[in-house]
């Protein structure tokens, strides 16, 4: 499986860490940034992720910001995207295409 990757600079640490652990049970990534803790728009990031799934170029994608509420409300204005927030053990907040 393809799963793309996005997230603002709130979101930078946990996305680094969840992409090896998607790589290791062995599934494609697509990351799309950011690649640093420097601030950052999450529409950017939401909306390109968004877009790749709706476009085929992923099969399921992961969007990570401070809430996981701006992510959804950005992903879920695509047209054929639809989006949860959810809540990791971690508790870190997580939208997910």
């Amino acid at each position: 499986m393809k799963i793309v990757i996005g997230s603002d600079h709130t979101g930078f640490n946990y996305k680094s860490r969840l992409i090896e652990l998607v790589k290791s049970m062995g599934h494609a990534i697509l990351d799309i940034g950011t690649n640093s803790c420097q601030s950052v728009d999450y529409p950017d990031f939401g909306e390109k992720g968004a877009r790749a799934v709706a476009c085929g170029k992923a099969d399921i994608g992961i969007l990570i910001c401070g809430t996981g509420i701006g992510m959804d409300m950005v992903a879920n204005k695509i047209k054929g995207i639809r989006t949860a927030v959810s809540k990791v053990h971690t508790q870190y907040p997580v939208s997910t295409v």
